[in-house]
């Protein structure tokens, strides 16, 4: 991967940004279970960084996603991961369809405000009973004229309670999973939809998630996205979008932790020395920074096909597989170099170390991956012969 003058001056003022308008406000926002999206967005859309992929048209920059992982590996140095999600859910889970494959009047109405970061958007596709498996959600979309009237109930909604739109992936026929699903726009303001109290999670905390009911929810049939019947495709083509931003993200994370902890076993003295002294301590640090760079790798070569018009579904599962465990890898490594100070709540790699736990579930399970990295590259195993 080679960088441009232009890639480094984003990535300057990327980290800036993070520095100056965020991380300062990280621990309020924690706190809140919440942070003020609308207001941290509209500073993004000024700075031109919810668009860097998107269309001119609908004021984006119209680049290539090389310049969007940049941006995406500075936003994992913000100081917990709720926030970092929220982004990568506008950026890089509920517009790409919209941006590739919407009408030109439904990207005027949703994706340049989205842009701009005048509108929250939301992706709407998981279900109580159907997270990693897309092909089994059971809301409905049924035609009404030149309407559709929505029924059913989506779960673990990221930026839900501040969003303006969502996203929504729907059953629109009775045809076979893969090809009875149509993704459609619905404003969240519209008649019938209503949602539960934030759910209280583990981590990623000043995120608002919630559940989302929609109850004979009336939109025009001008919202859907692309061609009726390919919503599941669409979603597909999302999620290696989605899966590249979280291995991108958990790399600055994973930096930061290591950073972070250096620093502290550089002050924390015991027996007489400091604990970076120690050489289990400092070849460890060696490893996780070798691994580090071997996700890095991972992604650049997955970046680079992207960028070519190849198909990454291989390497972006990989590339997320090996983000949610070496996440996890990571931080549990650095905690137990801050002893009892990394078993507080408040501690920054107590937080990443339950915020980082989610990437090996969102967006696909580990164990989903697995199963697309063995179909990928033919390692299931042989059928046995009745």
């Amino acid at each position: 991967m080679q960088f441009t003058p232009e890639h480094d001056a984003l990535r300057r003022m990327t980290r800036q940004f993070v520095e100056n308008q965020i991380n300062p406000f990280v621990d309020e926002w924690e706190e809140a279970g919440i942070f003020p999206a609308h207001e941290l967005f509209r500073k993004m859309g000024e700075l031109g960084l919810l668009g860097i992929c998107k269309p001119v048209e609908n004021g984006g920059m119209g680049l290539d996603y090389s310049y969007n992982m940049v941006v995406v590996e500075e936003l994992g140095r913000i100081s917990c991961g709720g926030v970092p999600m929220a982004i990568g859910v506008q950026t890089d889970m509920a517009t790409p369809a919209l941006a590739r494959f919407g009408s030109a009047e439904l990207r005027a109405k949703y994706l340049t405000p989205a842009i701009a970061g005048d509108m929250v958007a939301s992706i709407a596709v998981s279900e109580p009973h159907a997270g990693s498996d897309v092909a089994a959600i059971k809301t409905t979309a049924v035609k009404d004229g030149d309407d559709y009237i929505i029924n059913g109930t989506k779960m673990w909604i990221t930026n839900s309670t501040q969003a303006d739109f969502f996203c929504l992936l729907a059953n629109t026929s009775d045809d076979k999973p893969h090809v009875n699903k149509s993704m459609i726009i619905v404003p969240s303001n519209a008649v019938g939809v209503s949602f539960s109290k934030k759910l209280n999670k583990m981590g990623m905390r000043s995120s608002d998630t919630a559940q989302i009911f929609f109850d004979n929810v009336r939109v025009p049939q001008s919202n859907r996205v692309g061609a009726e019947g390919m919503g599941f495709m669409m979603q597909m083509m999302q999620f290696q979008e989605e899966r590249l931003y979280g291995a991108a993200n958990a790399i600055g994370g994973m930096e930061a932790c290591i950073e972070k902890t250096i620093e502290y076993c550089r002050e924390r003295t015991t027996f007489g020395q400091p604990l970076i002294d120690n050489q289990v301590i400092h070849f460890r640090f060696a490893e996780l920074r070798t691994e580090v760079e071997c996700l890095r790798a991972l992604v650049y070569q997955a970046c680079e096909q992207h960028i070519n018009g190849q198909d990454v579904t291989l390497l972006a599962s990989m590339a997320k597989l090996k983000a949610g465990r070496l996440m996890r890898e990571v931080t549990d490594s650095c905690l137990q170099y801050w002893g009892g100070m990394g078993f507080m709540w408040e501690n920054p790699i107590a937080r990443a170390y339950r915020d980082g736990r989610l990437i090996s579930i969102g967006g696909g399970a580990d164990e989903i991956m697995l199963g697309i990295i063995c179909k990928l590259t033919n390692t299931l195993p042989s059928k046995k012969k009745k």
